[in-house]
């Protein structure tokens, strides 16, 4: 097991970055521009990158995967291959929470906030839902394959839907904060609680912010068993997932308005479910390695995501051409 004092640094690390995009990167009110956005993309994936090099020493000197050594070239993989999934994953969380600011016109310059405060409960009940994970994992082994099946009754899912919507009338959070407390007519800059008429409410902004937390939950229902079924070490599950949420924000200003244009990566997803749920029902019979597991991952959504780009290069062609 690895010591308490690297999960330890690894929370204080998060807790930086989150101190850092809140404190620094962001200012009261300010609307993020794209470029901005950017930036701090490239900076999670780039912290990621060395983190996963970090990965390879780190296990290479003392990693454990329950009873077998883990070497630092197989966990380096596998936190690799369970970022891309969980970052992949992400996208179309992203595309939701766009219809959710959408549906309750939330200014630009209060989105922001609202996902920071999102991301962190994202962390709280991820860290919690791969502990149990876990620990169901190392009591029950027959658990793997409701996980596999769980993943390929969403990946069948996914390909029966054919849009995404939101309905937040119907969300059990709003409708018990309604009942709970009264809401405000409309938006104070970005407070989530105000005073009317002598008693405490909630403004639309925090009825936003239940709609993205129990999406979040909603999403990790299907991740956290994709993140399993390549690696079942709770270190590599955790860091790979926090760091795909900690770039969430950020790709959310950078991709939201430009998402759809993705428009194979729905069935990419599609096959990485699948296959990562097929690869957890047969993980007591048959063992796909690490390598191959990597391959497929990355061929699959980089596919995805250059078929999508040179189909919008050709779209745009036969729109030039009279």
């Amino acid at each position: 097991m690895l010591s308490v004092g690297l999960w330890a640094g690894f929370i204080l690390f998060v807790f930086v970055m989150l101190a850092i995009d809140l404190g620094l990167l962001h200012k009261k009110g300010d609307v993020i521009s794209a470029r901005r956005a950017a930036l701090w993309t490239g900076l999670c994936i780039a912290t990621a990158m060395l983190f996963n090099v970090a990965v390879y020493f780190i296990y290479g000197k003392a990693g454990l995967d329950y009873d077998n050594r883990l070497s630092g070239a197989d966990a380096a993989k596998f936190f690799f291959t369970g970022w891309l999934i969980e970052q992949s994953l992400s996208l179309d969380n992203i595309f939701v929470i766009a219809l959710i600011f959408e549906y309750f016109r939330v200014p630009r310059a209060y989105q922001h906030r609202t996902l920071f405060w999102g991301i962190l409960g994202a962390l709280v009940m991820r860290g919690g839902m791969i502990g149990a994970g876990a620990a169901l994992i190392r009591r029950f082994d027959w658990i793997t394959y409701i996980f596999g099946g769980l993943l390929i009754v969403t990946a069948y899912k996914m390909y029966r839907s054919k849009e995404e919507s939101v309905e937040p009338d119907r969300n059990p959070l709003v409708r018990m904060a309604r009942r709970l407390y009264p809401v405000t007519p409309e938006f104070h800059k970005e407070r989530f609680f105000v005073r009317m008429n002598g008693k405490a409410a909630i403004t639309p902004l925090f009825l936003v912010l239940l709609v993205v937390e129990s999406t979040d939950l909603l999403f990790a229902v299907d991740s956290i068993p994709a993140i399993f079924a390549i690696t079942k070490e709770p270190f590599i599950v955790f860091t790979s997932n926090v760091f795909a949420i900690l770039n969430l924000r950020s790709m959310y200003f950078v991709l939201a308005s430009a998402i759809d244009k993705f428009k194979y990566l729905k069935p990419s997803l599609i096959l990485v479910l699948a296959y990562v749920g097929v690869k957890l029902i047969l993980a007591h019979t048959y063992e796909i390695s690490s390598t191959i597991s990597m391959l497929v991952v990355l061929s699959v959504l980089g596919g995805g995501v250059v078929t999508s780009v040179v189909s919008n290069r050709r779209a745009q062609r036969r729109a030039i051409v009279p």
